[in-house]
């Protein structure tokens, strides 16, 4: 049985994610049987929760589910129509909210206090009092460039709202196909005019009962129709840019079928990567939309707007700008499609909001987004290999919660000490967050296993002169320091399954190096002290393949192009059988086994006792013609053979510390 016992964030059992904003743990338990129930919002869905609870609803009984529509919420600082109290003692469940929405986030809450205990179901003794920091908690599906189901989307928003994910938006067109159907307009969706996956597209039916979909699970769904750029499946249907005359005739009459479609408050126009012809365009299609009563949201960069202009912005890559007098969408270190499986989940944890500590009329929240430039073959593949759900865990979390310790921009995508208050939180939230994923997501694709257990040194790098094969002192013994040319060169501490030493984004995003060189060479090692002997699964990689780059697959024997290598008490781990062999580049060939979450784990050997990983990570150029965006770095830990879970027992250390 899952038992709370305290309160504080680093101590508290309870599997709470977001973990309220106000919480006190009671001694009383409340166990589930006959029940009264008295609502005046969402009566089904408290039916069924207490049934599938295993209770039964009774008019007379002694145990009583309450929930009352109040004024205010006075502790809520923000975000009043989302803020919620629940209490729950021995007899009563009471709830308290200004909304409907504020008394569906605390039946979530309240899920997740609930426990078995023998053949009861119980729920833990509580008072909670909860509101978000931020009123915008959202994810993206960029369904222009690859069709995903609608059992898939709904199967998505669904499992995240129960986390208080309360967006979703809905990228529907981009040049390789416009994925809404139009009645109007049927030739866009042919499959003449689509580039990839010709054929599938939404029709106006589903993207109405998507929106209903949403609205049960309170989530906004926020259509984005780009424009005037991503447009080429328009293009190639019309013969027109939107941007000329005759394109904008035709958007306008578009834009009015997807206003009348989709029962929402906003339509997101784009406006970002494109070249503006037309000084007029941008300001007569949002003063459109408006005139539909709707509000519209734009990227920026993208369109130049002063405060009135537009209703909110959405911001992308470092150099977005919030505007004060306009709302604004945080995306901007935010894209799923580039991070790896853990070092850039620690940095989205850590770093603060658009860099508030909470919202603000300014600051609506944030949105991590998935974008699907290369052809990912399956769902499975799309949500596993960008890390949708732990990823999402983190930014309901910051998000509800507010706070943070930096900006992409302090520790980044590393560990801080163990001693430290952030570490202790981002292990706390690491703890929770796999406890979800044992329980809330089984049988969802989830990759991540612990690695604030996981430990290394990691050398200062040796200068290679672009010989990526040299070879430095640590391959003939491991030490603290080593004399080399003259020079010392020491070795530093570091936590973690997935390490940058540096980041995608260069030094914008920090790693391990704070001013990393090319045409260098670092090693990391560490020992793993296993109790028995025992086969396990290794993931492993040196260049984590983004979902939105035409990027090679390594060489045949090959891990990647810069010549890593890993070692397991002395003996080479050779990389899988890559199954992507093209030579060509192209975003329309998909990915194959490059990611080491997309294929099964390597079965290696581990002794009894202490186990040698050695690890040489050498790095030629930041830029090269098969990988554009070179990753220096390294993923490394041990799994169970099916990948579901971390290897029970091991110990991470390089000093040999039990």
């Amino acid at each position: 049985m899952f038992v709370c016992v305290a309160i504080s964030a680093q101590t508290n059992n309870c599997p709470l994610l977001p973990l309220p904003q106000q919480y006190k743990v009671t001694d009383h338990i409340f166990t589930m049987g006959k029940t009264k129930l008295a609502t005046p919002v969402l009566q089904s869905e408290w039916e069924a929760f207490v049934v599938n609870a295993g209770g039964e609803i009774a008019d007379k009984a002694s145990l009583q589910i309450k929930v009352e529509l109040v004024a205010a919420i006075n502790e809520a600082r923000l975000n009043r129509d989302e803020a919620y109290r629940l209490s729950v003692s021995n007899k009563e469940i009471k709830i308290e909210a200004t909304t409907e929405r504020g008394v569906y986030w605390a039946m979530q809450t309240l899920r997740q206090l609930e426990q078995k205990k023998g053949r009861k179901t119980v729920f833990a003794g509580c008072e909670i009092v909860d509101w978000p920091a931020f009123r915008i908690r959202g994810f993206m599906q960029d369904v222009g460039r690859s069709y995903i189901s609608m059992n898939e989307l709904k199967r998505e928003i669904e499992i995240l709202s129960r986390f208080k994910i309360n967006v979703f938006h809905w990228h529907l067109t981009e040049n390789q196909a416009w994925r809404l159907e139009s009645k109007i307009f049927p030739m866009l969706n042919d499959s003449i005019n689509v580039t990839r996956m010709p054929g599938k597209y939404y029709t106006l039916e589903e993207a109405r009962e998507l929106v209903d979909f949403c609205k049960k699970h309170q989530v906004l769904l926020i259509p984005e129709i780009d424009m005037p750029g991503h447009s080429a499946a328009f293009v190639r249907t019309f013969r027109h840019d939107m941007q000329s005359p005759e394109g904008m005739k035709i958007l306008k009459l578009l834009v009015d079928e997807v206003c009348e479609t989709f029962d929402v408050p906003y339509l997101h126009i784009g406006t970002d990567e494109v070249e503006f012809t037309n000084p007029d365009f941008v300001p007569e299609m949002v003063a459109h939309v408006r005139s539909k009563g709707k509000k519209v949201i734009s990227w920026n960069p993208g369109w130049h707007y002063k405060p009135g202009e537009i209703d909110m912005t959405h911001l992308w890559s470092y150099r977005g700008k919030a505007q004060p007098g306009i709302p604004a969408i945080d995306s901007k270190y935010h894209y799923l499609n580039h991070f790896d499986t853990f070092a850039d989940l620690v940095a989205l944890y850590n770093s603060r909001i658009c860099n508030k500590m909470e919202g603000s009329d300014d600051i609506a929240g944030t949105i991590v987004a998935l974008w699907h430039d290369r052809y990912v073959r399956n769902e499975y593949n799309i949500v596993i290999e960008n890390g949708l759900y732990p990823n999402a865990l983190a930014v309901a979390e910051r998000a509800w919660r507010g706070g943070g310790t930096e900006y992409f921009d302090g520790n980044g995508t590393m560990l801080p000490a163990e001693d430290t208050k952030a570490f202790k939180e981002f292990a706390d939230f690491e703890r929770r967050m796999l406890w979800h994923k044992e329980h809330t997501f089984k049988g969802y694709p989830f990759a991540y296993v612990k690695q604030t257990n996981v430990k290394w040194n990691i050398t200062d790098a040796f200068p290679n002169g672009g010989d990526l094969a040299k070879v430095f002192p640590p391959e003939q013994e491991l030490k603290e320091a080593y004399e080399y040319e003259g020079k010392t060169y020491g070795t530093r501490p570091a936590i973690g399954a997935g390490i940058y030493l540096r980041h995608v984004w260069g030094t914008l995003v920090p790693g391990f190096y704070a001013d990393p060189k090319e045409d260098h060479t670092a090693y990391a090692y560490t020992w793993v002290y296993s109790p028995k002997e025992q086969e396990v699964g290794l993931w492993a990689e040196f260049q984590n393949y983004s979902r939105s780059e035409m990027d090679l697959a390594p060489l045949p024997g090959k891990w990647d192009y810069k010549g890593s290598r890993i070692w397991i008490n002395d003996k080479e781990i050779m990389p899988p059988v890559w199954t992507a062999t093209h030579r060509v580049k192209s975003n329309e060939i998909p990915l194959g086994n490059e990611n080491c979450v997309a294929r099964p784990p390597l079965p290696v050997h581990l002794n009894k006792g202490w186990n040698k990983v050695f690890l040489k990570l050498p790095i030629g150029k930041f830029r090269m013609d098969e990988t554009r965006l070179v990753k220096w770095m390294f993923t490394t830990v041990f799994v169970t053979p099916d990948g579901e879970k971390a290897v029970e027992g091991l110990i991470y250390s390089p000093e040999k510390q039990l």
